[in-house]
């Protein structure tokens, strides 16, 4: 069965030359293509991946065994097409933040530093309401870039929604009290 589906160099190939695709998709601003394109090369990474359970148990040999260099490219590719397609998902109609949240940390995951996950990670938990979570995210996206806009205006926002939340959640145990 897993001859059938290449080799493992055969493979991380074809994942990356769908991410290549997916890129010029995304440039064009044809996102819905390049959302499909990006979750077909997760998919091939997917069945690579020595860390996930194989998806048939008691089929085939399981696990395919990476060499170092392949696991480094897997979890390059692994990292870029997840930071990629929650790219696309914020740019949809309606942005999915959930899905772009859960995909940052994956990448943070594998990348614990990526400046572009921490910020979608910080920009997904901002419109998802968890603004202490976004501003953990933000705060560590700012630490590495310092003069980003984005970053600081969305870090500005969730800081405005601390202050609103921490404000109405004195009033509410204020009026217990009283």
């Amino acid at each position: 069965m897993a001859e059938q589906l290449g080799t493992i160099g055969e493979r991380l190939k074809l994942a990356g030359s769908l991410k290549v695709q997916g890129n010029k998709c995304y440039a064009e601003r044809r996102l819905r293509e390049a959302i499909g394109l990006y979750h077909r090369a997760l998919l091939q990474l997917r069945s690579l991946d020595p860390q996930l359970p194989s998806p048939l148990p008691g089929l085939g040999s399981g696990v395919a065994k990476l060499t170092s260099e392949q696991l480094e490219s897997l979890q390059a590719l692994q990292a870029d097409c997840c930071n990629n397609l929650a790219a696309c998902l914020l740019l949809a109609q309606p942005p999915r933040y959930q899905r772009v949240y859960e995909l940052s940390v994956q990448v943070l995951n594998l990348q614990p530093h990526n400046i572009k996950a921490l910020y979608r990670g910080g920009v997904s938990s901002y419109h998802l309401q968890d603004y202490t979570r976004a501003h953990s995210y933000l705060s560590q996206a700012a630490s590495q870039k310092p003069k980003d806009t984005n970053i600081q205006r969305y870090l500005q926002l969730t800081n405005t929604a601390l202050r609103a939340s921490h404000a109405e959640e004195k009033q509410r145990y204020q009026g217990m009290f009283d």
